[in-house]
């Protein structure tokens, strides 16, 4: 449910409450934009669904010596309340309190839907590969769930296939990524795999190599990033977002839409939102996102990622990839905070209790209407 994270903006009159759901209301259908199926994109669908990702590397030559460990988010109909999202694990053992990882998916205060979060974590320890990659996506509209599940399948798996994996060239190979994913994202729609016309995904990748000690980040939409550094006793500990959100208000973002023929408007709670020309469709108060297809193909929503590259430092000490169930109440300095409490090995429990903490904030703040679905990856740069 991509959320928003800005305080409310003024209304001509009236309470001021926050609205926070990523689609705005409808009354209108509009017609499926026309787009060829292509024979590539079904190929690659079906390969793509055949092995899972530690299988897939078995086959692109990792040997047996390398260890290749995944772990992520399965789509579950859960309908509790602050439950955890069903979790898969592949490849070798992945034991989180000798690795500095934390991580927790936990389901919002939504009784009528799933919650529409994913996340996924790939460790590869070798010779070839020296490095993790840590994902996360947010779902918005009725099939969001599946569309983020989708991607969190399959963007790994087309990013560790291409040839410029951990080169030089992996910033403009993710956005090659990206774009290719939104291509089949469309083709599954057409083969009735997925309902994503409206109904779409937030995307925050980073690629960690361990070897250059270098992060590579690529996100579109609002599932921000934080780098966090402890400086000692005494001192305040700081958080550095490594993405912005993509919302339509902003300048460069909103003159893409209305060059598309798209229109953004302000709702009169608490987001601007995108839609068509002359019509009351899709409602996002994002700018980028996968899925979306009549957003895409109607106001100058895209696909395309940001994507940053970070040296980092001895004294960046903790990396949180977070849903905006997270920072909707929390600000980054603060997320730190909470989680520098913790030893390495309590990554755990640091990542639960930014999430618990994420929940009361909405309570409190809500009333006990409505939580987003909370998200937190926590990775402890230094031990």
């Amino acid at each position: 449910m991509g959320c928003n994270n800005t305080k409310p903006e003024p209304s001509s009159g009236g309470d001021v409450r926050r609205r926070r759901l990523s689609i705005g209301g409808a009354d209108t259908e509009v017609e499926q934009p026309s787009s060829e199926e292509t024979e590539e994109d079904r190929g690659l669908i079906q390969s793509l669904s055949e092995k899972n990702i530690v299988e897939m590397l078995e086959d692109m030559g990792n040997g047996p010596g390398d260890r290749k460990m995944s772990i992520g988010s399965n789509t579950d109909q859960g309908k509790t309340s602050f439950s955890n999202k069903a979790v898969e694990k592949l490849g070798d053992q992945l034991d989180p309190s000798a690795s500095g990882l934390g991580y927790t998916c936990r389901k919002g205060l939504k009784p009528d839907a799933p919650n529409q979060d994913s996340w996924t974590i790939l460790r590869l320890d070798g010779d070839r590969h020296n490095c993790s990659i840590y994902c996360v996506m947010d779902g918005h509209g009725q099939k969001g769930h599946d569309v983020s599940q989708f991607v969190k399948e399959n963007l790994i798996k087309l990013i560790v296939k291409d040839q410029r994996f951990m080169t030089p060239d992996m910033p403009a190979m993710l956005k090659d990524c990206f774009k290719r994913m939104q291509s089949l994202i469309l083709t599954a729609d057409r083969l009735k795999k997925l309902s994503a016309q409206m109904s779409g995904t937030t995307c925050t990748i980073c690629v960690h190599d361990h070897s250059s000690n270098k992060l590579t980040v690529a996100h579109v939409a609002d599932s921000t990033a934080v780098l966090g550094r402890v400086p000692g006793q005494g001192k305040k500990p700081t958080g550095d977002a490594l993405t912005r959100d993509h919302k339509p208000n902003l300048p460069d973002e909103k003159k893409r839409i209305e060059g598309a023929g798209g229109r953004v408007v302000f709702d009169g709670y608490a987001n601007h939102r995108v839609y068509a020309k002359s019509a009351r469709y899709p409602g996002l108060n994002m700018s980028r996102c996968l899925g979306d297809l009549m957003g895409h193909a109607d106001c100058g929503i895209t696909c395309e990622p940001e994507v940053n590259e970070i040296e980092l430092k001895p004294e960046d000490t903790h990396l949180l990839v977070c849903s905006d169930g997270v920072w909707e109440f929390i600000e980054p300095a603060e997320a730190v905070a909470i989680v520098a409490d913790f030893t390495p090995t309590q990554a755990m429990q640091a990542a639960e209790r930014l999430a618990k903490e994420s929940w009361d904030r909405w309570i409190r703040e809500e009333g006990g209407t409505v939580v987003d679905d909370i998200t937190v990856l926590l990775i402890r740069l230094t031990t």
